[in-house]
């Protein structure tokens, strides 16, 4: 297999697999350190990986764990595998980007915060349709259900663990009464890949929290009276308008969401 010399460079200042793993683990250890490779730009499109057998040496695994790392890889788009030609990576425009390990990569090595800004805005598009729906055919049970969500977060503004979660809890509720699984699962993926970046939680000052909890109650205002567009509007600009709030002032207006 030929490789030029970045990709050999590339590959060998950075990785390298903790050889104590189970072999399970290891081979999601060499797929996550493959896709951070990629993701971070170390490995460029068109760059090809080194052969099999210094490659399998550097993470010190077998070719057989080797192999099938690379061929999950390959079914997240970030590589081709062509027998006698070698493992070519592909561009961006390839990748799974909903898949949790590519996802996680891209969120990590986002220093512009823009892969934040885009999730943002496509998550924000999902549930204030998600909103909408819920304000066209919730049951009065499940609008007790999000009344009293509502109220613990009021009465939990002083408690940062129980506000979070019972945000996180409205959230959930609302995507679950309006029945879109389709439009549930794809921001439940990305808002969860989210929560793991420092930058994307970001510290809540008070007046944040006092801020969330208003936009809250303009969402569930809006459900309660069956308003579908101000619930829609409502839990738009309530996500648009936090996560503003939470970026990093560094990075405040680089890429404006929205």
């Amino acid at each position: 297999m030929v490789t030029n010399v970045n990709s050999a460079s590339a590959s060998t200042r950075i990785l390298s697999i903790e050889t104590r793993l189970p072999a399970k683990r290891l081979g999601v250890a060499v797929v996550e350190a493959l896709v951070d490779v990629i993701v971070s730009g170390s490995l460029a499109p068109g760059d090809l990986l080194p052969p099999e057998i210094p490659l399998s040496q550097q993470f010190g695994v077998s070719r057989t764990v080797l192999r099938e790392s690379v061929k999950r890889v390959e079914e997240k788009g970030l590589v081709t595998v062509a027998q006698g030609r070698g493992t070519r990576v592909e561009p961006s425009s390839s990748w799974n980007i909903l898949d949790r390990v590519v996802l996680t990569a891209l969120i990590a090595h986002d220093d512009s915060l823009g892969v934040l800004d885009d999730l943002s805005v496509v998550r924000a598009r999902l549930e204030s349709t998600m909103a909408g729906e819920t304000a066209h055919h919730r049951t009065a049970d499940q609008l007790g259900e999000l009344r009293r969500t509502t109220a613990l977060m009021r009465t939990s503004v002083e408690d940062p663990d129980a506000f979070n979660a019972a945000d996180h809890a409205f959230h959930e509720m609302v995507m679950a009464i309006s029945g879109n699984r389709l439009a549930e699962s794809i921001a439940r993926i990305l808002f969860e890949r989210a929560r793991e970046s420092t930058r994307y939680r970001g510290i809540a000052s008070d007046e944040h929290v006092r801020f969330t909890l208003a936009e809250h109650e303009a969402v569930f205002a809006a459900i309660e009276d069956g308003d579908l567009d101000r619930a829609e509007r409502a839990m738009n600009d309530h996500i648009i308008d936090a996560w503003q709030r939470r970026r990093l002032p560094d990075h405040r207006g680089a890429r404006p969401a929205g």
